[in-house]
């Protein structure tokens, strides 16, 4: 059994997939002397492709972005072309007979034991490139993950065992039927964690080694709620835990009847219960779920996955699809947040920051690029003046000024005096802020005159909050949505929105944790935007507490000057006002 961080709450038996970072288990045969020749025109083919993409790519963003971000993909192509590295994968193929994903993987990690000794940063992050063309090249010659070719090996429920997993490895999964997810690396707030949830797949992460521990085709169990792993269980293990098993999966049977029932409080309040989405998939589910609407989505995922840069008839016509999907086309859809941990090569990839989660990113990064934000916007506008029926909402992440807030709505302004001026039609698109900033958290009611409604990212907003990086495992524990002090400055928000009347949710992963949803509710929370998966549970729970028990759990807590004396005192709480869902809790 190893520990880990408890990310997406539930029971999963499977058999393992273990994905690389590149290539899943890659070829490890040898060639027959017949085969070289064409392993070898496979390559050249692939190359071929890869050149071709990448010149594609330079005039796409050279043309939509600009010239300096587009030169990225010129260095990419000198790597291509580069006589060293294409000499090394043929001698491979020819001398030693190893297929072209086996050669590209050896090159790999000959380049990443060597960039690992210096210190320079301009050298580290040209090994960032070297990755990136070789994921080109894999890709071309077979799907990176070859989820079709496991599927012939692998037989029943699958747990995906990774480093870490990008949100194009996700993609590339298709319809293999996961059951549980556990990585090496990452995070609650992850790629991994986020797709976990909203898929209502037990997840856990920072387990340390997994990648040496566990191989492909080992029986994995992986408890979302304790965050453990269990490695090839004896016999006594996996009793028992199929016995958990099947209540996370009876509980969830029996929780998705309360579908078409609104989210009410035991004395009658109604509140809002909206989804968290990353695209069409997680769209339908939330109506699946019974959400409300959808109260975050997050647009990024249409630049991550795609193979180059979305032009605005292709946001358009996507943003429409996911309205017209989405809960009563209800639906708020954030601008592009890129950055930290999300990057493109086209959007500042191959600028090295010492720390990326508090510098060139977001809404920053948008301003950088105003003619490439102004294809997104025009896209919302456009994509919501198409859907009379819906309620289409427009939000900015990472705002922390005043100054911020007006130079978005020119930008926006303009937006529509060039659609008018094209007789395209328009229509009024609410604009409002995610408040992640401390800054912007001490001075909301400064921006509640000029802003339409608040959206608190409470991830982001933790980790600045508490000067603690959630991804680094040494200063995690920091990183509690539970502590007082995270506790007072979002009453302090919530309050202030609603004196002022203007719209508050909160749209972090605290919206959909048992915990944390009491709390905010007693806070004077109505609107809340989690993972589809966890509105079931949160309406379930909801029914059993009064807005008066939630204002007295917070009154209590309010005096509270630790961490854990809030989170043993709301374990306490929901167990006393659910047990029931006690197996949907995480430990944290």
């Amino acid at each position: 059994m190893r520990k880990g961080i408890a990310v997406s709450p539930g029971v999963a038996i499977g058999t393992a997939y273990v994905i690389h970072e590149i290539f899943v288990n890659p070829d490890t045969k040898l060639l027959e002397d017949s085969e070289i020749t064409a392993e070898l025109a496979r390559y050249e083919t692939a190359r071929d492709r890869s050149a071709a993409d990448l010149r594609a790519l330079e005039r796409k963003v050279d043309a939509q972005v600009g010239h300096e971000e587009a030169s990225i993909f010129a260095v990419h192509r000198s790597i291509l072309r580069d006589a060293a590295f294409t000499q090394k994968i043929r001698a491979w193929i020819v001398d030693e007979r190893l297929t072209a994903a086996a050669a590209l993987h050896r090159l790999l990690g000959e380049y990443t034991e060597l960039f690992s000794r210096t210190n320079d940063a301009y050298l580290r992050e040209r090994l960032n490139d070297v990755r990136d063309v070789v994921i080109r090249l894999s890709g071309h010659m077979s799907d990176v993950l070859r989820p079709e070719k496991s599927q012939e090996v692998l037989k029943g429920p699958l747990i995906v065992i990774a480093d870490e997993l990008l949100p194009s490895q996700v993609v590339a999964l298709g319809d293999i039927e996961v059951q549980g997810i556990a990585t090496q690396a990452g995070s609650q707030t992850s790629h991994a964690a986020i797709i976990a949830r909203s898929r209502g797949i037990p997840a856990i992460c920072g387990v340390s080694r997994l990648m040496r521990l566990v191989k492909t085709g080992d029986t994995i169990i992986v408890d979302g709620r304790a965050g453990h792993v269990v490695i090839n269980p004896d016999a006594e293990a996996l009793s028992a835990f199929r016995k958990l098993e099947r209540e996370f999966f009876d509980l969830k049977d029996q929780l998705a009847e309360n579908h078409d029932q609104p989210a009410v409080t035991s004395d009658g309040q109604l509140l809002h219960l909206h989804a968290n989405i990353n695209g069409q998939p997680d769209a339908t589910a939330s109506v699946a779920m019974g959400a409300a609407g959808v109260g975050l989505y997050r647009t990024e995922y249409l630049y991550l996955t795609h193979p180059d840069v979305p032009d605005e008839q292709e946001q358009y016509e996507t943003y429409k699809s996911i309205i017209k999907s989405s809960p009563d086309q209800n639906i708020t859809i954030r601008t592009l947040d890129i950055g930290g941990d999300k990057t493109v090569p086209y959007l500042g990839h191959h600028h090295q920051e010492a720390n990326p989660f508090m510098g060139w990113r977001s809404i920053r990064l948008s301003f950088e690029h105003p003619e490439f934000f102004n294809t997104q916007i025009r896209a919302i506008i456009r994509a919501a003046s198409d859907s009379p029926d819906s309620q289409v909402r427009m939000m900015f992440p990472m705002v922390t000024t005043v100054e911020e807030i007006r130079r978005l709505r020119g930008m926006v302004r303009r937006a529509y005096k060039s659609l008018e001026e094209q007789g395209l039609p328009t229509t009024r698109v609410p604009m409002g802020m995610m408040l992640e900033v401390p800054a912007a958290a001490v001075t909301i009611r400064s921006m509640l005159d000029i802003v339409d409604f608040v959206s608190i990212g409470s991830n982001d907003l933790v980790q600045y909050l508490m000067a603690a990086d959630r991804d680094n495992p040494k200063v995690s524990h920091l990183c509690q949505p539970l502590s007082p002090a995270v506790v007072h400055v979002l009453h302090s928000v919530i309050t202030a929105c609603n004196d002022a009347g203007k719209s508050v949710t909160v749209c972090g992963e605290m919206a959909g944790q048992p915990k944390s949803f009491l709390l905010l509710l007693g806070m004077g929370l109505r609107n809340f935007s989690m993972s589809p998966a966890f509105v079931p549970s949160i309406k379930q729970l909801a029914s059993r507490v009064s807005v008066a028990e939630a204002e007295a759990i917070f009154r209590k807590v309010a005096k509270f000057k630790t961490t854990g004396q809030v989170r043993r005192f709301m374990t306490e709480k929901v167990q006393e006002l659910a047990p029931d869902l006690a197996i949907l809790d995480t430990s944290t």
